[in-house]
C-alpha cells in the first residue's frame, strides 16, 4: 500500500498519496432525514461519546470538545518510507505528521452554527491549544485546521466535527499567502490582509458582521458565490495569539457567519472551511493575517459550483454571481438560528 508525499514539479507543490484512507468509515449523512430528526445520539457513530472507532479504541465520554488521533491518517510520525525509488526528476520523501479529529460536542444532531456561544469560545481554545502544541514539533512546519461540511463536499460523518493535518510541509495556499503577505510588507511597511479589510470596511457593501475586534465579510474578489472571510481587526499570525476580548469577538463573528449560513435555505449549509494560520517553520510571518475562510460548493439549493476548465484545467476561477448581490442576501438574514427561531 502507497504512503508517502510526491513532489509535482509543474506546480511546485506535495501531492500526499495515502492509499490506505480508501478503506476508512464512510457514514456520510444522515440522508433525507429533516434535521429535527437527526437524533442527539447514534449507537453506530464512530465520534458519538463512549462509542468504539473503527480502530477498536474507545471514545471518552465526553461532553465539550474532544480531539484524538486520526484512525485512519494521511500523514503520521511512522509513515514508512518509500517503497521504491521514482525515475528521473520524480522525488518521494516520507508522509511524516500528525493527524487529529476534533469533536465539536458530544451531540450528534448538532452544526458548528447551533452550539452554545460559550461552546465556541470552548472549540476555539481547543484549536488555539492544538496549533501550540504542534508547532512546537521540529518535525511540523504548517498546522492545518479545517472542516468538511455536507454531502456535496463528501463528508464522512455528519457529527459535527474538523480535522488537522499537521505536516512536514506547508500548504499551497498558505505558502503563497505567506510570501505575497511577506512581500507586501518588505515594499510598502504595510500588511496586506489589512489593506483588504480597510477596503472592505470603507466600501461597506460586503460586510456581512461586525464587532469591536472582529468582522466577517464576503470578499470583492470571492470565488464562489457564498465565500467569506472571518477575521480578527488586528493582526495575528495564528489564532493562538488572541486576547480572551479578541477569542469571544471572534466566536461571535464565525457564529453569525455560519448561523446565516444555515438560515439561507433553512437547511445545514455545506461548506469547506480552513484556518488560514502561519506557518510553522520559523521563518519571518509578521506580514500574515490569521483568518478563518469559508468555501460553500453551493450556488442554490441543489446547484453545485462545478470546478471545471477555467477552475481545475486553467487555475483561474470564474464566477457567476456578484459578491455584493450574495453579501446582501447574507447580512438581511437573522442571526438567530432557524431552527431556534420558533422555540
Amino acid at each position: 500500500m502507497v504512503w508517502e508525499e510526491r513532489w509535482h514539479p509543474l506546480r511546485e507543490e506535495w501531492v500526499i498519496v495515502a492509499a490506505h484512507r480508501q478503506n476508512r468509515p464512510w457514514q456520510g449523512e444522515t440522508l433525507g432525514a429533516p434535521a429535527a430528526e437527526i437524533p442527539a445520539y447514534v449507537p453506530d457513530c464512530y465520534l458519538c461519546p463512549g462509542n468504539a472507532r473503527v480502530s477498536g479504541a474507545h471514545n471518552e465520554t465526553y461532553a465539550g470538545v474532544f480531539v484524538f488521533d486520526n484512525d485512519h491518517p494521511c500523514v503520521g510520525m511512522n509513515a514508512p518510507p518509500p517503497l521504491s525509488l521514482p525515475s528521473g526528476l520524480y522525488q518521494q520523501r516520507p508522509a511524516q505528521g500528525i493527524a487529529r479529529v476534533v469533536c465539536y460536542s458530544p451531540r450528534h444532531d448538532l452544526t458548528l452554527a447551533e452550539l452554545e456561544p460559550e461552546e465556541v469560545v470552548n472549540l476555539l481554545r481547543a484549536w488555539q491549544q492544538q496549533y501550540t502544541e504542534l508547532s512546537r514539533h521540529p518535525e511540523i512546519n504548517h498546522v492545518l485546521i479545517f472542516e468538511n461540511k455536507g454531502e456535496a463536499v463528501g463528508v464522512s460523518n455528519p457529527h459535527p466535527h474538523c480535522q488537522i493535518y499537521a505536516t512536514n510541509f506547508v500548504f499551497k495556499y498558505i505558502e503563497t499567502e505567506a510570501r505575497v503577505s511577506q512581500r507586501h510588507l518588505a515594499e510598502t511597511g504595510r500588511v496586506l490582509f489589512q489593506e483588504v479589510l480597510e477596503a472592505e470596511r470603507a466600501d461597506g457593501r460586503r460586510i456581512i458582521f461586525e464587532n469591536e475586534t472582529a468582522v466577517a465579510f464576503l470578499p470583492y474578489f470571492a470565488r464562489y458565490a457564498y465565500e467569506c472571510y472571518v477575521t480578527p481587526k488586528q493582526t495575528h499570525a495564528s489564532l493562538a495569539t488572541l486576547t480572551e476580548e479578541e477569542l469571544r469577538d471572534f466566536a461571535v463573528a464565525l457564529q453569525q457567519l455560519v448561523v446565516r449560513y444555515d438560515n439561507l435555505w433553512r437547511m445545514p449549509f455545506p461548506y469547506v472551511m480552513a484556518l488560514h494560520q502561519a506557518p510553522t517553520d520559523g521563518g519571518d510571518y509578521r506580514g500574515f493575517h490569521f483568518h478563518i475562510e469559508f468555501h460553500p460548493p453551493l450556488r442554490k439549493p441543489n446547484l453545485l459550483k462545478y470546478l471545471a476548465g477555467p477552475e481545475i484545467g486553467g487555475g483561474n476561477f470564474l464566477s457567476d454571481t456578484a459578491p455584493e448581490e450574495k453579501a446582501a442576501e447574507l447580512r438581511a438574514l437573522s442571526g438567530v438560528h432557524y431552527r431556534r427561531a420558533g422555540a
